[in-house]
């Protein structure tokens, strides 16, 4: 054996070991570095001459811009997506909303297990945190999903794949009616299903979205798209092993559907009463027609993103319906943003308990830990400072500006939302680089953002005494 080969062996084992270490001690910061670099590669791709339709460099900005709206599946742009990009640039753009629906998390530790050839203990434990974002912090065990780690990695990549196409055949006969060539309906289909599944809502088509806006058939399939990706790969995962035993389902399952069933419906209610009369949306439009409009728009509040109407015609009441939708968003471990359904969830039944008197906190015959509830209150007030902190540096970027367009556009970006008032498109480059910002907050989660920052973590030997302040 030669000198040369001897020296690479050692280098490739320390290279490995030391890949191995940080994945092991930081999963974290390892997961926000992978999601960086993915960002930083799709800019690049896009950015080169052959990504834009006109053969020209995109400037950092709208390139940066698309490749984080893209890669956080949110569906925000700065320029015309179906007439900007060139068919490289689409792909790219695609695939990047594939990869981003995959989650942080998991896509980490998919990463991991390529370098790796295994899935080790640790590698486990961070696609755990992906299904529970209690595993990530301190304390928390991720143990009891270990065993089904594997299949929920399956289940990610088979649901992926099944959804999207099935939905993209059952479009096809739409678009065709469009009055699309044969051939380019089935890229139109394709991509309008991948949009719709991965929550982007990000409109290739060169026909736009127009001539489907009264389409009953093809709007219910997006929705459909959308719920199916806004519930969470855990929740598929549950309801695929146990679709007939809803008595097997755990409480994160039962929580996940009832709060985002009530939440539609109640979106859906609310809008009816709110846009009744009003001739730019749907409320001049008859009972049955309110309804669907109605419900389409508030499923695609959970991050779907599509929009029938002009948002920024919607009236002001209807804006912050939109917006307290949109900042919860969807579920857990899911290609939708938010601070999720079932920390508002858990929100909710905290006041319910502590209305009624209670110690702890009940949903379905279980009881939650109030370290479940301490995670909760974080997220929100995370997620609040986040929404808050850009509204204001946006206001003072773009002086002249309406607070509750630039609110609703930045809780878009925070959920991942992907619904705008035009706001968006009126951005200068600064604009561009704190939206950016904020809908890379509000998807790597605001709990894995704190645990990747901690420098450390310490054991307290004492406790301290108790004293009560007055609260309210």
């Amino acid at each position: 054996m030669s000198v040369r080969s001897t020296t690479r062996e050692p280098l490739r084992e320390r290279l490995h070991d030391g890949f191995t270490y940080f994945i092991s001690v930081t999963p974290a910061r390892f997961a926000l570095v992978v999601f960086l670099g993915l960002i930083g590669l799709t800019t690049f791709l896009l950015s080169l001459p052959a990504a834009s339709a006109k053969g020209r460099v995109t400037g950092l900005a709208d390139a940066l811009f698309t490749a984080t709206s893209a890669i956080c599946v949110t569906g925000l742009t700065t320029v015309d997506m179906a007439t900007y990009w060139s068919p490289f640039g689409q792909v790219v753009i695609v695939l990047a909303t594939q990869i981003g629906a995959v989650g942080v998390l998991t896509m980490a530790s998919v990463m991991g297990l390529v370098v790796s050839r295994k899935l080790g203990l640790k590698q486990r434990l961070l696609v755990a945190g992906d299904v529970n974002p209690m595993a990530m912090r301190r304390g928390g065990s991720a143990s009891s999903g270990l065993g089904e780690v594997g299949g929920l990695l399956a289940t990610v990549a088979l649901s992926t794949l099944v959804i999207e196409a099935a939905i993209a055949v059952l479009i096809y006969p739409s678009v065709l009616a469009a009055g699309v060539e044969p051939v380019a309906a089935i890229g139109d289909a394709v991509t309008f299903s991948a949009m719709a599944f991965t929550n982007t809502g990000f409109v290739l088509a060169d026909t736009g979205f127009a001539p489907y806006v009264t389409d009953g058939w093809f709007l219910v399939w997006l929705m459909v798209g959308v719920f199916l990706g806004s519930i969470g790969f855990p929740v598929i995962y549950a309801l695929s092993k146990n679709l007939r035993r809803p008595r097997r389902w755990s409480v994160h399952v039962k929580l996940t559907l009832v709060t985002t069933i009530a939440l539609t419906l109640g979106g859906m209610i609310a809008y009816m009463i709110l846009e009744w009369g009003n001739q730019d949306t749907f409320g001049d439009e008859g009972p049955g027609q309110l309804a669907f409009q109605s419900l389409f728009l508030s499923v695609m509040t959970r991050s779907g993103g599509f929009s029938t109407v002009d948002i920024a015609e919607l009236r002001e009441s209807s804006l912050l319906v939109t917006d307290m939708l949109m900042f919860i968003g969807g579920g857990s471990a899911s290609t939708a943003g938010g601070i999720k359904v079932t920390t508002f969830a858990v929100l909710f039944l905290a006041a319910i308990a502590e209305a009624r008197g209670r110690q702890s906190m009940e949903a379905f015959e279980r009881r939650i830990p109030t370290d479940v509830l301490r995670l909760a209150v974080s997220i929100v007030l995370w997620g609040a400072t986040t929404v808050a902190a850009s509204t204001i540096i946006l206001l003072q970027l773009q002086p002249g500006s309406t607070l509750h367009l630039v609110l609703f556009d930045v809780i878009s970006a925070f959920g991942t939302s992907g619904l705008s008032t035009g706001f968006t498109g009126t951005l200068e480059d600064p604009g561009k680089y704190v939206l950016s910002a904020t809908m890379f907050m509000g998807r790597i989660g605001t709990v894995t953002l704190a645990a990747a920052l901690a420098a450390s973590q310490r054991s307290q030997m004492f406790t301290r005494a108790e004293e009560r302040p007055i609260v309210g």
